[in-house]
């Protein structure tokens, strides 16, 4: 198997993938390792990188798939502009290196906690140009925000994780910073309570940018609210805010404690971590199961986008401990299946290298549907094989 291959341009890129004679591990920034990744040669989009256009009178950008995010995010800054949709960094919770780039989180759809207000990833995608499994190059949507004409493939390609195409350029609808920002926590006893407070929260006109939940290493739980906008508009509702969660318990204001809900930094010494996305609703069910599961060993969890996006975090050691976090594993998915969420297992030293699924399996619908898309897009079957298995 020969080295890795770096595309400078389109035509490099469609003849990297038309004459691949075996599978590719498509690689971005090589920051989110995730499911099952097989022995294939590497192709990297690291060379693909840079900002095509930028109007900021337009709320638009066009950048080629490699460019670092952070490069986005400087260029953006400078317009008083943003990415509304606050794609998290993995490399504090993987530990790896590299740096996100922008066509990794489209294709893995990276979304934060403003994702209650304004969106996934995917709805700031306005086009994008891919290679697909032949080598074809072909391009979809566009680079302004009125664009409907033709197949929606940019959402197909948004979340896809590099098995249906190489993304190689990407337009993005990016939003006005806000002026400000008020995070309160409301200091709860019990996750039921947590759900509840945040459902509250969600329920009021205050237009709520974040609404998560952490709990300390001494059991404290903490829901954050975060309200932005204009100065005075953020004063007003989070005084209307504070008198209508004070029933769930004392209430505090914090700076800005965002940056560790998105990334997970804390969560490094975990090594065993599951991403759950269910409706807020049924965000007690998951929690519920795991305490039947771990009992007194006790577990990590999180709580973002009111409730339906869930992060499960283990600390497994011992080699004896195999059959009770793959107990936990099969558990989790069978409980989200019957709730129609998906549970990926993001990181874990055990369970990796066994014969599990990394992503929760699909429907029998949805994986006939997606086994013909896969043959129409990537006829050869190479693209990030069994990566989403």
């Amino acid at each position: 198997m020969s080295g890795t291959l770096y595309p400078i341009d389109e035509s490099d890129l469609s003849d990297a993938v038309s004459g691949a004679i075996g599978p590719l591990q498509i690689l971005g920034g090589g920051t989110r390792p995730i499911g099952r990744i097989i022995k294939a040669q590497k192709l990297s989009t690291e060379m693909l990188k840079g900002i095509v256009t930028y109007e900021p009178g337009a709320l638009t950008m066009v950048a080629k798939s490699g460019t670092p995010i952070a490069e986005i995010q400087t260029e953006l800054a400078a317009e008083n502009q943003r990415l509304a949709f606050e794609p998290m960094d993995y490399r504090g919770l993987l530990d790896t290196n590299g740096a996100p780039t922008l066509g990794g989180v489209v294709a893995a759809n990276v979304s934060g906690p403003r994702r209650i207000q304004v969106g996934a990833a995917r709805d700031f995608t306005l086009g994008l140009s891919f290679v697909d499994g032949n080598g074809q190059l072909l391009k979809n949507g566009g680079r302004v925000m009125k664009n409907v004409t033709g197949y929606d493939l940019v959402k197909l390609m948004a979340g896809s994780w590099g098995t249906l195409g190489v993304l190689s350029e990407v337009a993005l609808k990016v939003l006005p910073a806000s002026e400000t920002q008020t995070t309160l926590e409301i200091h709860v006893t019990s996750w039921e309570q947590a759900v509840g407070c945040m459902s509250a929260a969600l329920r009021t006109p205050f237009d709520v940018s974040g609404a998560a939940t952490q709990c300390d290493k001494y059991g404290k739980i903490g829901v954050l609210v975060r309200v932005e906008g204009f100065e005075a508009s953020v004063v007003y509702r989070i005084e209307q805010l504070k008198a209508k969660l004070f029933e769930f318990g004392n209430i505090t204001e914090l700076p800005d404690p965002w940056l560790e809900v998105k990334n997970l930094n804390s969560w490094k010494p975990l090594n065993t971590v599951w991403r759950i996305s269910v409706r807020p609703t049924d965000a007690l069910k998951i929690l519920e199961l795991m305490r039947l599961l771990q009992k007194d060993r006790g577990f990590q969890c999180q709580l973002d986008w009111g409730g339906g996006l869930i992060w499960i975090g283990l600390n497994v050691e011992q080699a004896n401990d195999v059959a009770s976090c793959t107990q936990v594993h099969e558990s989790l998915q069978a409980l989200v299946a019957t709730l129609g969420g998906h549970g990926n297992l993001i990181k874990s030293k055990i369970l990796s290298n066994l014969d599990i699924t990394h992503f929760q399996p699909l429907p029998r619908a949805v994986s006939i549907i997606t086994k013909t898309l896969r043959q129409k897009f990537d006829p050869r079957g190479i693209l990030n094989p069994q990566r989403m298995s």
